[in-house]
């Protein structure tokens, strides 16, 4: 096989080996069956099985019980930015938010196509440096909901826990789900695209509460309708085999690695390699995230120039460290470290960072 490069790309991102090479061969043949994943029927015995134990492992990672629906869905986290007020919102209803980068400002203007929208703070005057901490925001205790971004990708800003706003919480984490301990149990909906901590692309994990669930609409089409989803097993229409599979065996690996509690370690370990040569690099690198607010997902800092941020992305492609071209509309650098970038990844790349401002600095 090629050798393997240190993938530092925000999604789809890094997976666990032992998943890459496990799916490899379920490709090929799932069970002794002699028929790939990919190619078992949705209805079949087979498949009930990899449902049931995907869905098992996901409780089993996140600590819910059977208060809680635990639904595979599709159309990327970006497709439930309208689901979400379609299904909750109504005319003289009010979600509320904290706007904290794109992908807020995504889902508010998706929001506003259902019912009202009330921006409870908003991070632009300093340029999405930070999110609100608790005592920041006011109250809403008469919204519908309470929408936030638990880490935001592109920014690289996290909050250190949910927020108490007076509201239901609906959080979207889709880059930090199962990668810290945090309290998903104060929340009435989670979403999460699973292309960054939890498999492949194509897929979104949706836990929700089952009593706001039922406060769901009830006159939506079934495709738009979580009731209707959740009532049909995630099986309302042919849903993501492969993906499901792949998300199940993530999970299971968070739980083969001692669970979510020794995953936040590691990752705090290798997210703070990263920072402290940004801190001890004396301005030649810049974060872009306040320190109060730093993730530990995605890592996001400037060089002094566009063109020198260029020659930083490109030589570190030559050395195997690649995707650390910044997003588009953001620019800098970016290294996404989630749970499967393995901790030697981010020692490398800790030491190019340190030869690199020695030759440019």
């Amino acid at each position: 096989m090629d050798p393997r490069r240190f993938n530092f790309s925000s999604g789809p991102a890094v997976l666990p080996e032992p998943v890459l090479l496990q799916l490899r061969e379920e490709l090929w043949s799932i069970d002794g069956t002699g028929i790939g994943i990919a190619e078992h029927s949705h209805r079949g015995p087979l498949f009930d099985h990899v449902l049931a134990d995907a869905q098992w492992a996901v409780r089993e990672v996140s600590g819910l019980d059977d208060e809680w629906e635990v639904l595979f869905l599709q159309g990327g986290a970006t497709m439930h930015f309208a689901l979400i007020p379609m299904n909750f919102l109504g005319e003289r209803t009010t979600a509320a938010f904290a706007d904290t980068g794109t992908w807020t400002a995504k889902a508010i203007a998706e929001a506003k196509r259902y019912g009202k929208v009330d921006v409870l703070w908003s991070g632009k005057d300093t340029h999405w440096d930070r999110v609100p901490k608790q005592g920041d925001l006011p109250r809403c205790d008469g919204a519908r909901y309470f929408h936030y971004c638990s880490n935001n990708t592109i920014e690289g800003t996290q909050y250190a826990g949910p927020l108490d706003v007076g509201a239901p919480l609906v959080c979207d984490a889709s880059s930090d789900i199962f990668s810290r301990r945090y309290d998903l149990g104060l929340h009435a909906l989670v979403f999460a695209g699973s292309q960054k901590n939890i498999g492949m692309s194509g897929n979104v994990l949706v836990l929700v509460r089952r009593e706001f669930l039922a406060t769901a609409r009830e006159d939506l089409s079934p495709m738009l309708s979580y009731r209707a989803h959740a009532a049909a097993g995630s099986r309302l229409n042919t849903p993501n085999t492969l993906g499901i599979r792949a998300l199940g065996l993530c999970c299971r690996w968070i739980l083969d690695q001692g669970g979510v509690a020794a995953i936040e370690a590691r990752n705090e370990a290798k997210a703070q390699l990263l920072y402290h040569e940004i801190d001890m690099s004396g301005g030649f690198y810049r974060g872009c995230a306040h320190t109060t607010s730093r993730s530990r997902m995605n890592v996001t800092f400037r060089l002094a120039s566009e063109s020198l941020e260029q020659a930083f992305a490109a030589e570190a492609a030559r050395n195997d460290l690649d995707g650390l071209a910044g997003h588009r509309s953001f620019g800098g650098i970016r290294a996404s470290i989630y749970n499967a970038m393995p901790h030697a990844g981010c020692e490398a790349l800790a030491s190019f960072m340190r030869e690199f401002m020695r030759t440019r600095g």
